[in-house]
């Protein structure tokens, strides 16, 4: 039985233009059976719902039709289940790093378990040392790896993540790549991971969940099978594969920002 499952999910918005009212379908027969444990990627075009069908995972938002169910039980809002580490680390600028990290635990256990807690976790992520700092004081790489260690302290088996390292330069990108590898390796939560990146997907991924253009729809289910961690010299032929599957929805946004453009 598998721990993550999607069924027959639709979603859709109501779009208001000066002219009239109309529904977009994001996204449109989702399927998708991810297994305890497994680190599973989303990939796909721009607007192609990636982040949408995220959020619905989460229970921030819920399907226009169908199920998604987490452990056998349907999600209908966020919980304690899973974590979410977003694109923007979205920490507290008041609070030391420390103090992000047990923000969440401060319902569940005394002052001292949550403190080492977090200081486990901060370790894991290389920042033990700067937890008492405040995040204008850390760097773009170190705060996202502050909301990773607050998102792993919650101890949810599910770990959520919307392009995290989406607004880090390439060299900061790569180093947290290898850092998440390694969390994963060592933790084994079983995580979705939204990304634009081919290489991304590839270097971190067991499975490649690539989708078609709006209204997206999982299109290949695209399994990395080489050794972990894994190298960059290993990943250009899997990249060259995915980028011709790609490539088509690629040309079809094109085409349909063509067409808007010619009948506004």
């Amino acid at each position: 039985m598998s721990y993550l499952h999607i069924e027959n999910v639709n979603k859709s918005f109501q779009r208001n233009t000066k002219r009239s009212e109309d529904t977009i379908q994001a996204l449109q027969t989702i399927n998708l059976s991810i297994h305890n444990g497994e680190f599973v990627s989303l990939l796909g075009t721009s607007g192609c719902g990636k982040s949408t069908l995220l959020s619905m995972i989460a229970g921030l938002s819920k399907p226009s039709s169908g199920s998604i169910s987490l452990a056998g039980n349907e999600i209908k809002e966020p919980g304690p289940d899973k974590s979410v580490v977003f694109q923007e680390p979205a920490l507290f600028p008041w609070m030391s790093v420390k103090e992000n990290v047990t923000f969440p635990l401060r319902q569940k256990m005394n002052k001292k378990d949550q403190e080492n807690i977090a200081l486990h976790y901060l370790q894991m992520v290389q920042l033990s040392q700067f937890a008492n700092q405040y995040p204008h004081e850390l760097s773009g790489g170190m705060q996202q790896r502050v909301a990773i260690a607050r998102a792993l302290a919650m101890d949810a088996n599910l770990l959520l993540m919307d392009e995290p390292f989406g607004a880090l330069d390439e060299q900061t990108r790569t180093v947290m790549q290898d850092e998440l590898e390694k969390i994963w390796m060592e933790t084994q939560k079983t995580i979705v991971f939204v990304t634009h990146s081919i290489r991304e997907a590839v270097k971190l991924s067991d499975r490649i969940m690539i989708m078609s253009a709006r209204p997206g729809t999982i299109i290949s289910d695209f399994k990395v099978d080489l050794k972990r961690p894994r190298q960059q010299k290993d990943l250009a032929l899997l990249e060259e594969e995915i980028m011709a599957i790609l490539k088509k929805e690629i040309d079809n946004v094109m085409k349909e920002e063509l067409q808007y453009a010619n009948h506004r």
